[in-house]
């Protein structure tokens, strides 16, 4: 599924990476709120959805080499987050659903989760 795909299916706002929204392919997707979490919901290629706006998040993001983050229930991270993303080449997303919503939205137009149902 390409990003401009997910940023469709969940009304998102493009905050960074515009220019990625058509060649980025998200394989998957994982939503976590701690870094833990992230390091083991989400893959290469997927989407991270999340409710935390921080600098850990894009740089945990990386190590993990997810695709794109979305921030949801209409998070927006400051510009110092922003910056970060964009040095990393990180597509960031923000949406007004929840995450579980946001979650279940893409399940719903065939994205799979990092569980093993793909």
């Amino acid at each position: 599924m390409k990003l401009s795909e997910v940023g469709n299916i969940l009304k998102a706002e493009v905050l960074s990476g515009q220019d990625r929204m058509d060649t980025t392919v998200i394989l998957g997707g994982g939503g976590a709120d701690t870094m833990d979490d992230i390091l083991s919901a989400v893959a290469k290629g997927s989407v991270l959805l999340t409710g935390v706006v921080t600098e850990q998040v894009i740089q945990t993001a990386k190590i993990a080499d997810v695709g794109a983050i979305v921030f949801v229930r209409g998070k927006r991270p400051n510009p110092r987050v922003l910056d970060l993303a964009e040095a990393f080449n990180m597509p960031v997303l923000r949406t007004t659903y929840s995450m579980f919503v946001a979650c279940g939205r893409l399940y719903m137009n065939g994205l799979r989760g990092l569980d093993g149902s793909w």
